[in-house]
């Protein structure tokens, strides 16, 4: 009976060791889908951008203050505020973004799927 119990309850504990990142982050505030073009990849000077998340920062710059929009972005409430966008380089340290999926933003225009937590931020590059 014990070498029934010992994998079952292993098993329970390693997913919610896998899950734990999730639950640290709070509920899902969020989510929305992104398009980062040319627009997104400079900033207001015409600087061009290097990391991920002042891309993603300048396109809800762009969504919300400028009123620039790429064909299927989608509205958030959150990044409407200038103080939430001037976080989001910690709110991605915070989440997740895949190294393939940073260079993947940095480097062409790409969609993006971002999920929004209270002090986290992920991001998938569909």
């Amino acid at each position: 009976m014990l070498d029934k119990i010992r994998p079952t309850a292993m098993a329970a504990v390693l997913l919610f060791i896998c899950s734990a990142p999730a639950f640290a982050q709070g509920p899902m505030l969020e989510q929305y889908d992104a398009f980062l073009g040319s627009e997104d990849h400079f900033n207001s000077r015409g600087a061009r951008l290097t990391e991920p998340w002042q891309i993603i920062r300048q396109d809800r710059a762009n969504f919300h203050r400028f009123g620039m929009r790429d064909t299927g972005d989608q509205g958030d409430a959150f990044f409407a505020s200038a103080a939430n966008r001037a976080r989001m380089e910690q709110l991605i340290r915070n989440g997740r973004i895949d190294a393939g999926a940073a260079t993947r933003i940095i480097n062409g225009n790409v969609w993006i799927r971002v999920e929004i937590y209270e002090n986290a931020v992920n991001v998938v590059v569909q």
